[in-house]
């Protein structure tokens, strides 16, 4: 049966949660949003391409830094109202310079910052 980005479970604006995770460790990298439109342009091109809430519009991911999501599987989940990608990941994935955009966690009731940008 062939896909249709439009049958996917999207949000009143017409997004939809993407979270990346690195396909060779299973990291959760980030979570962003997608819609129909980036979800087919991600499918057609391998490059993962998110939409930006706040610019309002396409984001390449890497495009402008070389920090490049290269799509190795789209998956979406039972409710298909969210989606996964597994990606390779070249350099950091947070704006932060971060591998991750989960790099602080809550233990023991104190903030914890897991990891430094990267140099």
């Amino acid at each position: 049966m062939t896909f249709d980005p439009n049958s996917l479970k999207y949000d009143d604006k017409g997004l939809i949660p993407a979270i990346a995770q690195d396909a060779q460790t299973g990291e959760v990298l980030m979570l962003a949003w997608m819609n129909a439109k980036s979800v087919a342009m991600t499918l057609d091109t391998g490059k993962v391409t998110y939409w930006s809430r706040s610019r309002q519009s396409f984001w390449i991911k890497g495009e402008s830094s070389g920090h490049v999501q290269e799509l190795v599987d789209f998956r979406y989940d039972c409710d298909e109202d969210c989606i996964l990608v597994t990606v390779n990941q070249t350099g950091p994935a947070c704006h932060t310079n971060r591998r991750s955009c989960f790099y602080t966690a809550v233990r023991d009731g104190e903030t914890v910052e897991l990891m430094q940008p990267e140099a």
